[in-house]
């Protein structure tokens, strides 16, 4: 008898998943060149770089450019800047879509409740740059439409642009704005997943759409809004380079400055890459740490996990 030769599973597997592995070859070769070829660039923390002189020719500094960037009152007052901007970010955008999809979920017109679900999404789409040239329209001491709505109301015109609180606040409440659809979507369909026995057994007691809501449908919502809030943590050090940097100028640097527009004017604007470099890398650091606690956080309470 001839004796059965039983072909390795994992040379099996190979020869049945190889057209898989090859569709896999261009997105690795664009990640390697566009995410961790760049890289490189970091060692430019560590160095006194001149252009002129390359990696190769720029004078090695160590530890020197983290120490001005610790020292320096600017530095510090960007960081603090970017943990102010980006927490309440992160605050009014969750707690804006999550009202407002819970209100939504009460309309019963399903015409009217989708045309506002896209009208309230459009906003998404737009870039910084279109709605920054809105923005400072919209909110020009000289004529805005904001600020004719306080002027009638008999108070003086408000800088929105120019007045660093105001800029923070103008800052978050147009970030919520143009993000809000987006988050409602999701808190949307984490309702549309509730079980609509629940509902019916809560009706059978006597529950009203009020306690339906409070016992139902926000225990129901907390998984996702834990999984939305810890991931958003790990971005906390990114408040949003494109909003700001279409909207800020001088005036409020000391309030509305952030580490990426910081960067952006070190770097490249005055020529100083190593500093600049120096604090992106910090925030790099930072942000890599937040993001494993916030992943661990997402897995441990609402069993969230990619891997």
């Amino acid at each position: 008898m001839g004796k059965t030769v039983t072909e390795p599973k994992s040379k099996w597997k190979w020869r049945t998943n190889w057209p898989l592995h090859v569709m896999l070859i261009p997105a690795v070769v664009l990640t390697i060149i566009f995410a961790y070829w760049p890289m490189g660039g970091a060692v430019m923390a560590f160095q006194d770089f001149k252009p002129w002189l390359g990696f190769g020719g720029s004078e090695w500094v160590g530890w020197r450019n983290f120490e001005r960037l610790f020292n320096n009152s600017d530095s510090l007052q960007v960081i603090w800047n970017t943990l102010i901007i980006a927490v309440l970010k992160i605050v009014a955008g969750l707690i804006a879509p999550f009202v407002f999809a819970l209100m939504l979920n009460e309309v019963r017109h399903m015409v009217f409740k989708r045309s506002v679900q896209t009208l309230v999404y459009l906003p998404h789409f737009l870039s910084w740059v279109v709605l920054g040239g809105i923005l400072s329209d919209i909110l020009s001491t000289e004529g805005g439409l904001i600020n004719k709505i306080v002027v009638a109301l008999g108070h003086e015109p408000i800088f929105f642009l120019g007045d660093g609180d105001w800029f923070r606040f103008t800052v978050v409440i147009s970030h919520v704005w143009k993000e809000f659809g987006f988050g409602t979507i999701v808190f949307l369909a984490s309702i549309a997943g509730i079980n609509p026995a629940l509902y019916e057994a809560a009706l059978m007691d006597g529950a009203g759409r009020w306690k339906q809501t409070l016992h139902i449908t926000i225990p129901a919502m907390m998984p996702i809004t834990i999984v939305l809030a810890t991931l958003a943590l790990g971005g906390v050090l990114n408040a949003g380079f494109d909003q700001i940097f279409n909207l800020y100028n001088s005036l409020v640097y000391d309030k509305g400055d952030i580490i990426d527009t910081f960067v952006y004017r070190i770097a490249i604007v005055s020529g100083n890459m190593g500093l600049g470099t120096a604090l992106g890398l910090f925030k790099s650091v930072v942000g890599l740490v937040l993001i494993v606690g916030a992943y661990r956080l997402a897995y441990r309470y609402a069993g969230y996990r990619i891997f």
